[in-house]
């Protein structure tokens, strides 16, 4: 069940004999937002000086149902500490409980939050902030390229999508139904209707994961993550579906994903690539044959390769002037 919505552990980058040393770090918590009874936070973890420095913005997956900010990939947080960056890892409200509009509304106060006291309390320089996430990750990572204002520097989307809407999500997964078929009322014991921002694995929030299956094998992700019927409302999902919405000032961006992913196939990037192209954004896809999702399964070598790429763009993006 795990390898439904979880996401492989990024490989830790090699260490160079030319890089900085690691530098002490502090990790903070913070309440970006607060709706209702839900608080919605993020942790920050930079070096313990006042420095004002770059910063990494980690957004996690779990097919926007499940998952929580401390998911960060391991490669990812030693990048941070050996680079001197911020490490910013935030959580958003999940569906079903609310609807992918909520979830973008989330991910945009965080950045409306950085923008504002990331100088000041953070010490952060918002003039350069990379965006990465894994997943649904990948795809929130994509969503501020065109609905953060101002603009992230540059984004890593690893095995992400650019539509919501597509048939990969609204019709039966055939690879989910070899799988036991999940019964539906057993579907919706795992979620709730209250809402909750990041999973922290009590048991009540254990099955989620059964009602992710449910809702591939039989074709329903779109409606009950989006609010929108597919068939009859594909209009109100464009300011959804980064693919769409590609233009000249979209920010320079590296995909990652495996030819062989079956839970988010890889034309879902290399249809982003397309769209980067046409509007000449600086981009490269790195395609990981015969890896799948998570890069599970992929040739060590290939997989250690896009990671060190990945991570090469993010200090570039980051150390430029």
């Amino acid at each position: 069940m795990r390898c439904l919505i979880s996401f492989a552990i990024l490989f830790s980058s090699s260490v160079r004999a030319d890089e900085p040393k690691e530098i002490a770090f502090v990790k903070t918590t913070h309440t970006f937002k607060t709706v209702g009874d839900i608080k919605v936070v993020a942790d920050v973890s930079r070096p313990d000086d006042a420095t004002k420095r770059p910063a990494v913005v980690w957004i996690h997956g779990g097919a926007l149902i499940t998952g929580n900010r401390k998911s960060v990939p391991a490669n990812i947080e030693q990048l941070c500490r050996k680079e001197g960056y911020v490490l910013v890892s935030i959580e958003y409200r999940l569906a079903p409980e609310v609807k992918i509009p909520a979830i973008i509304e989330d991910v945009e106060d965080a950045f409306k939050w950085l923008h504002e006291r990331g100088p000041t309390l953070l010490n952060i320089d918002t003039q350069r902030i990379v965006v990465t996430g894994g997943s649904a990750g990948g795809y929130l990572t994509l969503m501020t390229g065109f609905r953060v204002k101002p603009r992230p520097t540059a984004l890593v989307a690893y095995w992400g999508y650019g539509d919501v809407d597509g048939e990969w999500y609204t019709k039966p997964s055939e690879f989910y139904r070899k799988l036991p078929l999940i019964d539906k009322e057993i579907a919706y014991k795992g979620v709730g209707t209250t809402p909750i921002a990041g999973t922290d694995g009590s048991p009540g929030q254990q099955n989620r994961g059964r009602f992710y299956l449910y809702l591939r094998q039989n074709g329903l992700w779109t409606k009950e993550v989006t609010g929108f019927d597919p068939d009859t409302q594909r209009s109100k999902l464009d300011p959804f579906c980064p693919v769409r919405n590609v233009t000249p000032e979209y920010p320079p961006t590296l995909l990652v994903h495996g030819t062989e992913d079956t839970d988010v196939p890889y034309v879902l990037s290399a249809n982003v690539a397309k769209e980067l192209t046409r509007c000449k954004v600086p981009h490269e896809l790195i395609t990981v044959t015969g890896a799948g999702h998570g890069l599970s399964k992929g040739d060590k070598k290939l997989v250690d390769a896009a990671y060190q790429k990945s991570l090469a763009f993010i200090r570039e993006k980051l150390n430029e002037k």
